[in-house]
């Protein structure tokens, strides 16, 4: 009895923890997407508020189900909690599995993801926010290259574009100096049509893609601990989900075997 008690208490206490972090990530997406002033980026992969409120509400469903499964010994609860983790599971695998085969194939769909994010650049405030923190955080510029911004109607070189960011980057583009204590977010002015051996004072001009890559290769440990973590959690999980609707379906059974025997 104290092992089964155990059992639903600790199942109890993860979902818990969960559930709360998901309801957080719900209220930061609604308010992300109520404080937007135009709502033009509406897709999953280039939205971050679309992404928050998807992934929060995913998550905060699925953790309700093993809460209120565990805490009031429900058997459909259970089975769909326990479910639907074996099936994200499964995906995780699948998605590692064919990522590593077809680990060019990826490359070239993230390239042509962030293209579309830098299109879609000045658009979508959360979008602008993530650019600037992954050009700033690893000090580049564009996805191959700095000219990938001649891509975005704001910073492209044309003749006839009136706005007055035209032919150059973003101030996350920028070199930063040291001890700089006012900074100069018009430090992209123009850049695109300087000469490269000039350009390198002013701004980064190598893309964020590679480093990235490099980043990660340079970082594997750290991202297949996190990795590996993520989905011991989650075996850790589905046990002790399979172990509290073992030990329910075993108690039923005995309290059927008693009625039967009293008779």
């Amino acid at each position: 009895m104290t092992t089964c008690k155990a059992t639903k208490y600790f199942l109890f206490v993860c979902c818990y923890v969960f559930w709360v972090a998901s309801g957080v990530m719900i209220s930061v997406g609604i308010y992300a997407k109520v404080a937007k002033e135009n709502d033009v980026v509406d897709t999953l992969t280039t939205d971050p508020a679309l992404l928050l409120l998807t992934v929060g509400s995913l998550t905060f469903f699925i953790t309700f189900l093993g809460c209120f499964g565990a805490l009031r010994d429900s058997v459909v609860l259970l089975k769909m909690f326990l479910g639907i983790l074996m099936i994200i599971l499964f995906l995780q695998i699948a998605a590692a599995v064919l990522g590593f085969l077809f680990s060019d194939l990826v490359l070239r769909r993230t390239e042509l993801l962030m293209k579309k994010a830098i299109v879609l650049y000045r658009e979508d405030m959360d979008l602008e926010n993530v650019i600037d923190f992954v050009q700033k955080k690893f000090l580049c510029c564009g996805v191959n290259y700095y000219s990938d911004w001649s891509q975005n109607m704001y910073f492209n070189c044309s003749v006839i574009n009136p706005s007055l960011e035209a032919c150059g980057v973003p101030f996350s583009c920028c070199v930063r100096l040291q001890n700089e204590t006012v900074f100069n977010t018009m430090c992209g002015y123009k850049t695109q049509g300087i000469e490269e051996s000039l350009i390198k004072e002013r701004i980064y001009i190598h893309g964020c893609l590679n480093k990235i890559v490099l980043w990660g290769k340079q970082n594997l440990l750290l991202v297949g601990g996190i990795s590996i973590s993520l989905l011991c959690l989650e075996i850790c999980m589905i046990s002790l989900a399979a172990v509290q609707l073992h030990q329910i379906q075993e108690k039923e059974k005995k309290k059927a075997s008693k009625k039967t025997k009293k008779r």
